[in-house]
């Protein structure tokens, strides 16, 4: 087997420590090997770093969990060439497996260039994503938060999300203060009521009569004053990454013209996928990379599973949201795309299959720097058209009809 790097070196990283394997090739071109152990603390991640430069090794693969392996890809990048692999993907001999062993194993792959390195996005399309992520832990956490009210005001027999669709708008915001403040009967919190809800008074009036204990107060104001921290961290948030995105408004808004993107969708994907779309030799290698595209299982000549396989869920389930979004929108293809898939696979495979066109044209937007061209909903007939003319016919003569088909003439 070809050597392809002669001086290269596998990291097998953990929380407090890393262990090393150093392959190169001395004077007389035979082949040598050495292991070290280097605290993850950085000062001795630096002494590791020396220590390679002075044997020359440009090449290191990093094999870890969770977010270990960024301080030192942090360290490396930019004088060395990293590649992250997957720990599922290297399997190793049961019964042999040891640190050590598996920084010479590394190692070992690394020299014949076995090995197929995760892809990382530039360093400021990684401190994007940092926001992006956390935006929607938030989000999240603000929506746990709402659900937790309305359990509050169920357990004291308030029954305003009966009557009110959002009691977090100008009108619900307005009567949970004044419940708060017990100082208002409740036809006059009725009362405070904005735009088409004062039609509900009487109505929203009934509803506010309850069992409002100090007990169920102390709660909710904890609760009210965490969800307008959370507001106030979201729009924070959204602020940062604005102006993160400043430069790349064009992008933004081609990609708010896919139907079930918005600006905010938008902003969360390229914080997965980048705006360099030359990482990825064609649209097949970008739904490949997020998985979401048929898995492949074959044996024997026999497809076994087209099962997805696991991905980016970052990416995966922002695509799954906006897939949804487009579903519901009318006289767009992915509309109806959405409603051939729910008909015969139902709504999640649906989504997944949506999601995917999406990616693709995601894909092409931002290579070329164009808006969204919606193919219409009519394209699956236009394709489909002699299969629904048989389709039709067969059914109107299973009801005794006789038909003659022609083409209808072309207007002028």
């Amino acid at each position: 087997m070809r050597v392809v790097h002669s001086i290269c070196a596998g990291m097998d990283v953990h929380k407090e420590d890393v262990k090393v394997c150093l392959v190169w090739r001395d004077g007389a071109g035979e082949r040598c090997e050495e292991v070290r152990t280097f605290s993850t603390m950085t000062r001795p991640l630096l002494s590791m770093r020396e220590w390679l430069e002075s044997y020359g090794c440009k090449v290191v693969v990093i094999e870890s969990t969770g977010n270990y392996w960024k301080p030192i890809f942090n360290l490396l990048d930019g004088d060395f060439e990293v590649m992250l692999v997957n720990p599922g993907h290297l399997k190793y001999v049961e019964g042999f497996k040891t640190d050590p062993k598996d920084a010479r194993w590394l190692a070992g792959l690394l020299e014949y260039g076995l090995l197929r390195g995760s892809f990382i996005p530039p360093r400021e399309i990684r401190d994007l994503r940092d926001m992006t992520r956390y935006r929607r832990r938030l989000i999240e956490e603000h929506t746990s938060e709402v659900n937790r009210v309305q359990k509050i005001l169920e357990d004291a027999n308030i029954k305003l999300a009966c009557v009110a669709t959002n009691i977090f708008g100008v009108s619900g915001r307005a009567i949970l203060n004044a419940l708060l403040e017990g100082e208002l009967t409740p036809e006059e919190m009725a009362e405070l009521s904005k735009g088409r809800l004062r039609n509900k008074r009487e109505k929203l009036a009934e509803s506010l009569v309850g069992r409002f204990r100090p007990h169920h107060a102390l709660l909710l104001s904890k609760m009210l004053e965490h969800i307008d921290f959370l507001d106030g961290a979201i729009e924070d948030c959204d602020t940062v990454i604005e102006g993160m995105l400043r430069p790349f408004v064009s992008k933004i808004e081609n990609m708010d013209t896919v139907p079930g993107i918005d600006v905010r969708a938008a902003q969360d994907i390229i914080a997965e996928i980048g705006l360099d779309m030359s990482v990825f030799p064609s649209h097949k290698h970008l739904c490949s990379w997020a998985a979401v595209c048929p898995g492949n299982h074959e044996s024997g000549g026999k497809r076994k599973s087209g099962k997805t396989r696991k991905g980016n869920r970052w990416l995966r389930a922002m695509l799954v949201q906006c897939a949804h979004a487009a579903g519901h929108s009318r006289k767009t293809y992915l509309g109806a795309q959405f409603g051939r898939f729910a008909a015969r696979k139902g709504k999640q495979k649906a989504a997944i299959a949506v999601g995917h066109s999406m990616l693709e044209a995601i894909y092409f937007i931002l290579r070329d720097d164009v808006p969204y061209q919606d193919l219409g909903p009519e394209y699956f007939d236009k394709i489909n058209k002699d299969h629904i003319i048989r389709n039709y016919k067969k059914r109107l003569e299973a009801l005794g009809l006789e038909v003659q088909i022609s083409e209808a003439p072309v207007a002028a």
